[in-house]
């Protein structure tokens, strides 16, 4: 049965309407125009009093870990998770609690063999509850690289080798690629700054991705890492903790996105007397170049994708509301961080029907209590969240 939310403000995932009116029917949007103006197909539809509200597109965050469950020790976590079997159980339950928090869409940027992929395929088949997923199946990392112990990287070396590796991701499913440029806080042994892969090794990777029409999104902290990434051709560089000014400009000139995972960092400097302590080290000494880098890549117009790294240490998922709010903490305005979790994220992610308002894109939404562009922590606290036309959280106010 169609649905139509009257007089309500919406957020398009670029700007704000007021006393406006959205039809949708069949799964997908079929009117959005003045309330006053509503076709008859809006007056015979279920309606949805949107007074006093704000709707807005399904959220989407652009970097998750559907098999991890955000516990306090992230590797500890990963070597229970012995099989693939139990992965998948996780990724299922996880899944259907991110969309009970108005996200739609979101990115899983590593994960135990196929697990990820199958739980992606099972959402689109109606067989799951759960947001629609890309599945960058295992990410790709060096030998002794960061990820490499915690069962979601398999460890590659040289360009014919990382050429390969993607063909195989993208041969058992996987929808994006994952590639693994510097250290990592949570990986011991090895520092978060470190510059890992080669520049043939990097160009190697992204040009076969890319012939295969797969975005790359490159896990980068230290400063040459970001660049090399950048210059390999890269969508987006997923943290970027040690941004340069270098690297800024690099980034904006090419168009990559930034997507800063302020949740990651935050869930672990948080929480020092609960996470392993070489993690709490290595967060704790970038916490505030990230902050900085942050800074740099809205100040330099660096095109930013919200994402949270979903699934470590007290990073639970569904906090994609949570780092839109620490955006904006940390110098975005809501109109920004807002637009970094819609539009911005369908860009980057290059789906064309999802992160708008838009006659014909799908019917994803989420209907807020009042005006998270007025009032940002309004994004917490979701009253009805809407996938393909279908009620999936909350209740008709």
């Amino acid at each position: 049965m169609p649905a139509y939310v009257s007089n309500v403000t919406v957020f398009d995932g670029r700007s704000v309407k007021q006393k406006a009116g959205v039809l949708v029917s069949e799964g997908r949007i079929a009117w959005v125009g003045p309330h006053a103006r509503a076709p008859r197909s809006a007056r015979e539809a279920d309606e949805i009093e949107g007074r006093g509200r704000t709707l807005t597109p399904g959220l989407i965050d652009c970097h998750v870990h559907l098999c991890f469950d955000g516990s306090a020790d992230f590797a500890g976590e990963s070597r229970e998770m012995s099989t693939d079997a139990i992965a998948t159980v996780k990724a299922v339950w996880n899944a259907a609690r991110t969309l009970g928090h108005g996200v739609t869409t979101v990115r899983d940027l590593g994960a135990r063999g196929d697990s990820v992929i199958q739980v992606a395929r099972g959402v689109e088949r109606g067989l799951i509850a759960g947001p629609r997923i890309l599945a960058a199946g295992r990410a790709l990392t060096i030998t002794g690289g960061h990820g490499h112990n915690v069962g979601f990287a398999r460890e590659v070396d040289g360009p014919d080798a990382l050429r390969r590796a993607v063909r195989e991701e993208i041969r058992a499913g996987a929808t994006a690629i994952k590639l693994i440029a510097t250290g990592g806080v949570l990986t011991p042994g090895i520092t978060h700054d470190f510059t890992a892969f080669t520049q043939e090794e990097l160009d190697a990777a992204v040009e076969e991705a890319h012939s295969w029409s797969r975005v790359v999104g490159a896990h980068a902290i230290g400063p040459e890492g970001i660049v090399r990434a950048v210059r390999a051709g890269v969508d987006s560089i997923e943290h970027g903790s040690m941004l340069s000014a270098e690297g800024a400009r690099l980034m904006k000139e090419r168009g990559t996105f930034h997507v800063p995972t302020i949740s990651a960092i935050r869930g672990i400097v948080d929480h020092p007397d609960e996470v392993p302590a070489y993690a709490v080290e290595k967060a704790t000494a970038v916490v505030d170049l990230a902050r900085d880098a942050f800074r740099r890549s809205v100040r330099t117009g660096v095109k930013i994708a919200c994402g949270t790294d979903a699934g470590t240490p007290f990073n639970p998922h569904g906090s994609a509301p949570l780092e839109i709010v620490r955006m904006v903490e940390w110098g975005m305005t809501p109109l920004q961080a807002m637009r970094s979790a819609t539009s911005n994220a369908a860009a980057l992610l290059r789906l064309g029907a999802v992160g708008s308002v838009t006659v014909d894109f799908a019917g994803d939404l989420v209907l807020f209590g009042s005006n998270p562009i007025e009032d940002i922590n309004a994004v917490l606290e979701p009253a009805l969240v809407i996938k393909g036309g279908e009620i999936v959280s909350g209740s008709v106010p």
